[in-house]
């Protein structure tokens, strides 16, 4: 039975939702709903419109026998600023100090509305390169790879430091760790990773920038090509820090213990993509 308008409507945003960078021909929707194409350019034309106002996404219509449809998602620049000033407030919380200087960020990663708000606004940065894979070393950082890689609709790839059994022949890499100038190893399954893709580095947290260092090591051992390191939060670092390519969301820029205090700001995101002027 043919689909009424309304339905057919709600049932292609859908569609176009869970499918981002995937091109959908005309005919496809054509066959899926048993409408003629001039209507199915017309809802699409309301679909784009639409996502374009609420600062969804970006659809792009391709015309021709071989066009269609792919859904780009993105996020406005209101709702960017408007989620890096929340978590700027709640990274600002006391009892997120832990003994050493360290910050918690466990909870605010382990929400979902929160991951898939990181996710969004990372994949923002990158909407007009081409990446091939997200690369994140465990644990904390997969969440995080996971929703970037979602919105990408490109794999993501796992670091370990010691290998698994069940992850084959690996390639590893030593490093030296930025906070504490040990060597360190990293291991990656070399089934993980094509030769020659371009890798999105992103983590939930950078110091001295070892580990991110490694990563791009890594990188280099696959002949790969790095197309940039994108971070949640980053703490202010003494000295010369690995990295110095990079964009963060967040920035700790003091730690006071003795008073439990943590101020923070907005890292260098708002910067490299809206050019703002600190």
């Amino acid at each position: 039975m043919k689909t009424r308008r309304s339905d057919r409507l709600i049932d292609m945003t859908n569609y176009l939702l869970e499918r981002p960078h995937t091109l959908i021909s005309l005919t496809y929707f054509a066959e899926r709903y048993e409408s003629a194409k001039s209507s199915i350019s017309e809802d699409l034309s309301i679909i784009k419109r639409t996502f374009k106002a609420r600062g969804i996404g970006i659809l792009e219509t391709i015309p021709g026998a071989a066009g269609g449809a792919r859904f780009i998602p993105s996020i406005d620049e209101h709702a960017v600023r408007a989620f890096i000033a929340e978590m700027t407030e709640k990274l600002s919380e006391k009892d997120r100090l832990l003994p050493g200087g360290y910050v918690y960020l466990s909870d605010l990663l382990g929400r979902p509305d929160i991951l898939r708000e990181v996710g969004r606004v990372i994949a923002r940065q990158y909407l007009d390169r081409q990446v091939d894979a997200v690369m994140t070393v465990a644990t904390k950082g997969v969440p995080i790879a996971q929703s970037v890689s979602t919105y990408l609709n490109v794999p993501f790839v796992i670091l370990r430091r010691d290998s698994k059994i069940t992850e084959g022949s690996t390639v590893s890499v030593n490093y030296v760790s930025g906070s504490s100038e040990r060597i360190e190893k990293m291991e990656l399954s070399k089934r993980s990773l094509k030769r020659g893709s371009h890798v999105l580095v992103v983590d939930d947290f950078m110091k001295g920038g070892g580990t991110v260092n490694g990563m791009k090591s890594m990188i280099e051992e696959f002949e790969s090509e790095l197309v940039g390191i994108t971070v949640f939060a980053e703490a202010a670092f003494e000295g010369h820090r690995m990295i110095d390519d990079y964009t963060s969301l967040l920035k700790v820029d003091k730690v006071n213990t003795l008073d439990k205090t943590i101020e923070v700001s907005a890292g260098n995101y708002l910067e490299r993509v809206y050019g703002d002027k600190k």
